[in-house]
C-alpha cells in the first residue's frame, strides 16, 4: 500500500492530459484521491480555480451541518416570488409563478439542476461567512465564496457594461473578452483549487466534513444530479456509481465527483478546465473533463 501522504507526480498520465488538452484548445487542472490508500495524482492540483457552479458544494455541506445542528429546519416552508429570481436556466429560476418549497427540496434543486434562485434562497439562510469558517475548519483555507449567483451575474453585467439581464450581451461577446470577466478570473470571484476540491469530496464521504448523518444527506444529494455527463464520460459502465455537481461559467467548465467501482475503489476527482474559445455548447470541453478524470482514476489504480 502507497503512503496516505504521497503525491504521485511525474507520470506518463501528465503527457496524456496535456496532450488531451491541446487537442480541445483548453487548459487543465485536476487532482484525484483514492479514498483507501491515499494515492494522489494530479496536473496543476494546486493552482487557483473558478469555481462557477461547484460553490455549490461548500454551500449545500454548511446546509447540511446546520439542520444537523439544529439551527436549520430541513422542513421549513419557504416562499419564492419570481419576481425576485435569481437569473439562471432551470428550477425556480424559470419559474412563472409563486411556489413555497421546503428548505430541503431547495438545497436539493440546488444541486440536482444546479438551480441559481435556489442556491441564493439556500446561501442566504446559511451565510457565506459561516460557509467560508467551515472551509478553514475542514483544512481547505483556499476555497473561498465571495458571493452568491447573483453576486455573480452582477458582476458580468459590470464587466459588460450592460444591464443584468445580459444573455443576449454575453452570447456576442467575444472570447478574450470572456476570459478577462472577473468571474472567470480566480482571486476576484469564488474559487478553490483542484486539490481541494478532490479534498472535500473525499471529507464528505469519509463522514468527516461534518457528523455522519450530515455528510450522508450531501451524498445523497450529489448522487442526484441531472448532468453528470462531463466526468461520467469517461466511466461510462452502469456499474460505475458517479455523485457530483458541474459548473459553467463564460469559458470555464467543471465537474467534481466521487467514482465508485463495483470493486470497492472510490476515486474522488476534480476537473477544471478554461477553454481558449467561448462558447456556450462544447462537447469537446465536456469530454475532456472525462478523459482527465479517467486518466487521473487510472494512475490511481496502478499497482
Amino acid at each position: 500500500m502507497t503512503n496516505q501522504n504521497s503525491d504521485l507526480t511525474d507520470l506518463p498520465v501528465h503527457a496524456e492530459i496535456a496532450a488531451a488538452a491541446e487537442a480541445v484548445g483548453a487548459s487543465v487542472f485536476a487532482h484525484a484521491i483514492d479514498l483507501e490508500t491515499g494515492r494522489q495524482v494530479g496536473f496543476g492540483s494546486d493552482d487557483p480555480t473558478v469555481m462557477a457552479s461547484v460553490f455549490k458544494v461548500p454551500v449545500l455541506v454548511e446546509y447540511a451541518r446546520q439542520v444537523v445542528a439544529g439551527e436549520l429546519s430541513p422542513t421549513e416552508r419557504v416562499s419564492f416570488d419570481p419576481a425576485n429570481a435569481t437569473l439562471g436556466p432551470t428550477g425556480l429560476s424559470v419559474f412563472s409563478d409563486a411556489a413555497e418549497w421546503s428548505l430541503r427540496d431547495m438545497a436539493t434543486s440546488m444541486i440536482t439542476v444546479s438551480d441559481n434562485a435556489a442556491t441564493d434562497i439556500v446561501m442566504a439562510k446559511v451565510g457565506r461567512d459561516r460557509i467560508n469558517s467551515t472551509m478553514r475548519e475542514l483544512g481547505l483555507p483556499e476555497t473561498f465564496l465571495l458571493g452568491d449567483c447573483n453576486l455573480i451575474f452582477e458582476m458580468m453585467a459590470e464587466d459588460l457594461g450592460v444591464d443584468i439581464s445580459l444573455r443576449k450581451e454575453l452570447n456576442e461577446a467575444d472570447s478574450d473578452r470572456v476570459a478577462e470577466f472577473s468571474v472567470c478570473t480566480p482571486a476576484s470571484t469564488n474559487r478553490s483549487t483542484p486539490r481541494e476540491a478532490a479534498q472535500l469530496l473525499r471529507l464528505i464521504w469519509n463522514d468527516q466534513a461534518g457528523s455522519v448523518e450530515a455528510c450522508a444527506e450531501v451524498r445523497r444529494i450529489l448522487g442526484l444530479q441531472v448532468w453528470p455527463h462531463r466526468l461520467r464520460s469517461g466511466f461510462p459502465s452502469d456499474d460505475i456509481q458517479v455523485s457530483g455537481k458541474t459548473g459553467t461559467i463564460g469559458i470555464v467548465r467543471n465537474e467534481i465527483g466521487m467514482v465508485e467501482f463495483p470493486d470497492g475503489r472510490k476515486h474522488a476527482i476534480a476537473v477544471f478546465i478554461r477553454t481558449n474559445e467561448f462558447r456556450s455548447n462544447n462537447p469537446d470541453a465536456d469530454r475532456l473533463i472525462g478523459t482527465v478524470g479517467r486518466l487521473l482514476s487510472d494512475a490511481l489504480s496502478v499497482q
